[in-house]
């Protein structure tokens, strides 16, 4: 029997039917764990730069004569959103005269600033904290 070419290409077709669908199931993986660690470093990134900006507006609050630690925690809340909030570590270091340098640091853990996306491959966020520490002249 004479096999034609439309024959021969099916039969080609045919051996090569799996192929593709192996090709998904061993790439997906490996995109589905990038697109959740891109989740995961935006959320990183966006907390880190409220944590920053209450650093520097407590840093602010800080530098002026009469304001308490109390007074510079209370501005750190008002700058972070109420996740960050949880777990927060503020630390002042006031000047005693004026010129002085004072210091403000705010610590948060990065398991409240993210859910915890990449745990299965080895990078937990358990135990690791957002830092960000201003240092302004004393008015």
């Amino acid at each position: 029997m004479i096999r034609t070419a439309y024959q021969r290409q099916t039969s080609r077709q045919r051996g090569r039917r799996g192929v593709l669908s192996m090709e998904l199931v061993l790439t997906l993986p490996i995109l589905f764990m990038l697109l959740l660690a891109l989740f995961q470093f935006m959320m990183l990134f966006y907390s880190r730069s409220l944590i920053v900006e209450a650093s520097r507006a407590a840093a602010r609050k800080a530098t002026l004569p009469g304001t308490t630690e109390s007074d510079v925690e209370a501005e750190v809340r008002r700058v972070l959103v109420p996740r960050l909030q949880q777990g927060m570590q503020v630390q002042v270091d006031f000047g005693e005269w004026s010129g002085d340098v004072v210091t403000v640091s705010v610590a948060v853990p990065m398991a409240a600033a993210s859910p915890d996306l990449l745990w299965p491959i080895g990078l937990g966020l358990n135990g690791q904290n957002l830092f960000s520490e201003t240092r302004m002249v004393r008015e």
